[in-house]
């Protein structure tokens, strides 16, 4: 079974109108693209034939990447600030170190933006801190092996 992915309203949106524009006006665009090179003659040594092709691969699979992503998405509620959720831009203090922070942006990786790193709502800590709020402190297994605490330090909803 495909794992579900948790999108925010706006990231469903922005993603829904890339795979239309993709799957629309790009690919009527490499369309033209591969007919003006093929037009160039010899297609075994004809560069823009070969770059159109390659441009054309990378589309389908962004295409394929995107209406997967889609077809098993779930559209959360934003918080409201007060608990961590999906959409949740938090800052922990990693092993309760206020010296030791770092701010995340929670949801899914299609999601980034400003530069945050992004912890998946499924992932060890993101399931852990789903819920919590500012102070709370929190303890989740780490892939590698053992106890990681993290300490909730400010939640601010995108």
């Amino acid at each position: 079974m495909p794992q579900t992915h948790q999108l925010s309203q706006a990231a469903h949106d922005r993603l829904r109108a890339e795979f239309e524009e993709l799957t629309t006006v790009g690919r009527v665009e490499i369309a033209r693209k591969i007919e003006a090179a093929r037009e160039l003659g010899d297609l075994s040594e004809n560069g823009d034939y070969h770059a159109a092709k390659d441009e054309q691969g990378k589309m389908e699979t962004r295409i394929a990447q995107l209406g997967a992503l889609l077809d098993n998405s779930r559209i959360v509620e934003a918080g409201d600030g007060t608990r961590v959720a999906v959409g949740s831009v938090v800052t922990l203090a990693h092993g309760g170190d206020p010296d030791d922070v770092e701010t995340y942006l929670v949801g899914s990786i299609e999601e980034r933006h400003d530069g945050l790193e992004v912890i998946s709502p499924a992932s060890p800590m993101g399931s852990a801190i789903i819920g919590a709020g500012v102070g709370d402190t929190l303890s989740y297994e780490s892939p590698a092996g053992g106890t990681l605490t993290v300490q909730i330090v400010s939640i601010e909803q995108q």
